[in-house]
């Protein structure tokens, strides 16, 4: 009460140390009385002592009636309406434009964009050049939330950094070659894919190509505009079937199944390349330990020879078991051309900051 008192005394005292009044100031003064719940008579008290700069008429009154007002203020406001008769009229009110949403593409260029990234997808590895970047994933396990172990259901997990594995990543004649080098910065000869631990490959094309290739009988549909990186994309949906898989999820090197997925393709608006693409999988069998299990790959712009190729940034892949659930960061980094004598910087570089993987609020047009 004392707050609401203090907050009417307020706007009384604002309004009260101008000498005059337009149509808009009176306006916002009296939606100001009415939130405040001023009473009738406060509120036609203040009008008796007002002077507008405008000319008040029957139709603007009406409009302020519908506020709510009381009787007391409608005959101050009638009393003003006489007393500025000679004055000019104000001046419209026009209402703010809101930015609209941008339409999407047509269906027929839908239809296009989908072709020519499909012939991009299915060629993407050929485009590549011969190249050495440094790998590194940062492997991360919760318990399930709600589970024997993760608090309750609901609640966000409560990630545990496992190790952070650096590897020394080459890609020859369209086929990559993955050596591990740092296990928690420490040198090591292990084999990175007999290694223990969730596990990733096929950032380079494969997983594209999956999505694009023919048989694969995916379907697209229109989602929505987004901004990766500064670059305006095209956001399309997708749905592979099971019978049409070629997503393989690999559980101990000892059980595989290919499960139906779907996700988002992110296309660049300009260049009709794709700077992200997401996979969920679905109807995973339920006696398969990996309950779910979902990937986001971005692509970004990087100099090699002084020439510009998209190529993968990071890549997140999340896992749930009954128990348990792992998070993989990996990161693609120092790109240079492809030589047998290039050798791995012995350091790992920090993390990506979020903003550079962030989608950014859907631009609109005015």
């Amino acid at each position: 009460m004392r707050y609401r008192l203090l907050a009417a005394i307020f706007v009384f005292s604002l309004a009260a140390s101008a000498q005059s009044l337009s149509i808009q100031q009176l306006r916002k003064f009296l939606q100001s009385s009415v939130q405040l719940k001023q009473s009738d008579k406060e509120v036609a008290g203040f009008l008796a002592h007002a002077k507008l700069t405008e000319k008040l008429d029957d139709r603007t009154i009406e409009d302020l009636q519908s506020m709510g007002i009381g009787p007391k203020t409608l005959a101050e406001l009638r009393k003003l309406r006489e007393e500025s008769e000679s004055l000019s009229a104000a001046a419209p009110v026009v209402p703010e434009a809101k930015p609209r949403p941008i339409p999407p593409p047509s269906a027929e260029e839908q239809g296009a964009i989908i072709a020519e990234v499909r012939e991009y997808a299915t060629n993407y590895s050929k485009t590549l050049p011969d190249f050495i970047c440094t790998q590194v994933t940062r492997r991360y396990a919760a318990a399930v939330p709600g589970g024997r172990y993760g608090g309750r259901g609901g609640d966000d997990p409560s990630w545990h950094l496992q190790d952070t594995l650096t590897l020394r990543l080459s890609y020859f004649e369209q086929k990559e070659d993955y050596k591990l080098i740092l296990v928690n910065n420490t040198v090591t000869q292990e084999d990175y894919r007999k290694l223990g631990g969730a596990t990733s490959t096929g950032e380079f094309g494969s997983m594209l190509k999956d999505i694009f290739e023919r048989d694969t009988e995916a379907r697209f549909e229109w989602d929505h505009w987004a901004t990766l990186r500064g670059h305006r994309a095209m956001a399309f949906a997708y749905h592979v079937d099971q019978s049409h898989s070629h997503w393989t999820l690999d559980y101990e090197h000892e059980m595989h199944i290919a499960p139906a997925y779907s996700g988002l393709v992110y296309v660049d608006k300009d260049t009709h390349q794709v700077l992200r693409v997401t996979l969920v999988s679905e109807n995973v069998p339920p006696d398969f330990p990996i309950h779910q299990a979902e990937t986001v790959l971005d692509y970004d712009y990087e100099n090699i020879s002084d020439h510009p190729f998209l190529l993968p940034l990071k890549a997140e892949t999340r896992m749930k078991t009954s128990d348990v659930l792992t998070r993989n960061d990996v990161e693609f980094r120092l790109y240079r051309k492809f030589s047998t004598e290039s050798e791995i910087k012995y350091d790992t570089p920090e993390p990506l900051p979020d903003d550079q993987t962030k989608e950014q609020a859907a631009p609109k047009q005015p």
